[in-house]
């Protein structure tokens, strides 16, 4: 597992050896089971995780028992309740694993060591929790204002491998629509 992290800094951020050996060390590997919560809603979020294998989605469930699917984290993917890990407070969604997956689990102590690795792996995170916010950003506009074929579209877009991977329900949860209207465009878009 730890061989999917190297190549993933490898790719983003040069490292030494020393430091990649650094970093690893502050990851617990885990395999989680389809279904297996990694985390839940309004309990405080122990672990953040860097997926190696399979897929995790964060999600709230309304006062309905509704699932509303924020984000999927497939393979090189990062999914945190930032806020509840470090600051010790309820989580505000639940995180799952769709899939059978590996992941590298991180807690709170993983952020105050960021420092010992320098500034440009401080960058690195810095420029990354910038993406997510303008990501989550984006996303809650698009719920909010975009057409739901639209929605789908972007959502071919950022995941391109989950669209065969994934049950309908899912999908349409992250899209805010019922499976039913999934199906419409989807049939729709075959039709094409």
């Amino acid at each position: 597992m730890l061989d999917a992290l190297r190549a993933y800094f490898r790719d983003k951020l040069p490292l030494t050896e020393t430091q990649l050996n650094e970093l690893t060390g502050l990851l617990t590997p885990r395999q989680l089971a389809k279904g297996e919560v990694l985390g839940r809603q309004g309990e405080t979020a122990r672990y953040g995780a860097f997926v190696v294998r399979g897929c995790l989605r964060s999600y709230v469930t309304d006062e309905r028992q509704k699932e509303h699917i924020l984000q999927f984290a497939p393979e090189n993917w990062w999914i945190a309740d930032q806020h509840s890990i470090r600051r010790h407070e309820p989580a505000l969604f639940a995180i799952d694993a769709l899939e059978d997956s590996e992941v590298l689990l991180f807690g709170a102590g993983f952020y105050a060591q960021l420092s010992a690795f320098g500034p440009a792996f401080q960058a690195f995170f810095y420029e990354l929790l910038q993406r997510s916010l303008a990501a989550m950003q984006r996303r809650l506009i698009g719920v909010l204002s975009v057409p739901a074929e639209t929605r789908y579209q972007e959502f071919l877009q950022l995941y391109p491998t989950l669209a065969q991977r994934l049950p309908q329900r899912h999908i349409a949860a992250y899209l805010g629509i019922t499976p039913e209207s999934l199906s419409r465009i989807r049939a729709e878009r075959a039709k094409g």
